[in-house]
């Protein structure tokens, strides 16, 4: 049985929220400013995630070194479709790069990365279907910073709550409190460029 890949999401209209995990001191000078600024870099890459529960799993819900700090980043479709038209693949799919070495040869130019990893539940067990990071390179991160991003929000009180819900043993009452994601639309450019075996078209 083929894997599903799916873009999941919280989004309206014109926008999508995607999650990023940081130190105290890149989270709140970008709180401060509502943007991105100084310690965070714009001279490297930097991942984007919309699953908040694969967020979670990233950063151990914010007890590893260095992510302490989640926050919410909306951001315009336009952007976030923007940088799903450049990606490329993590991994040499045959579906998508027939020929490996012309993998490579994007991969290494790439202003985008995409990586499919397994979604997880609120225990953090993999989940059935598969979940997207997106990883701007620094030949775009001024645009995401500038130009995509709407609004921060520091959610590192609801991630924390959620978690103490988890260790007590009220993962059905954290669930209730679980942002609300849905399968995100693209048309079929970008789910073959992907490679995606299920898609909600956005020509559909």
């Amino acid at each position: 049985m083929p894997q599903i890949h799916e873009i999941r999401a919280d989004y309206d209209d014109t926008t999508l929220i995607v999650y990023q995990a940081y130190p105290a001191a890149i989270a709140e000078a970008a709180l401060r400013a509502g943007k991105f600024v100084a310690p965070f870099s714009l001279s490297r890459m930097t991942w984007i995630k919309p699953s908040f529960l694969w967020m979670m799993e990233r950063s151990n819900w914010g007890l590893k070194m260095g992510q302490e700090r989640t926050l919410a980043v909306r951001i315009t479709r336009t952007g976030w479709e923007e940088a799903l038209s450049l990606a490329v693949l993590t991994h040499p799919e045959k579906s998508v790069y027939p020929d490996a070495e012309e993998w490579r040869r994007q991969l290494d130019k790439a202003w985008v990365s995409v990586q499919w990893d397994p979604e997880r539940d609120l225990r953090g067990a993999p989940q059935d279907h598969r979940s997207i990071q997106v990883g701007i390179s620094r030949h775009l991160v001024d645009k995401y910073v500038n130009e995509w991003t709407m609004e921060l929000q520091d959610v590192t009180l609801l991630v924390r709550k959620l978690h103490g819900l988890i260790q007590s043993g009220q993962a059905a009452k954290a669930k209730q409190f679980l942002p609300g994601e849905r399968v995100y639309p693209v048309n079929a450019a970008i789910a073959k460029r992907l490679g995606m075996s299920y898609i909600i078209s956005a020509d559909q």
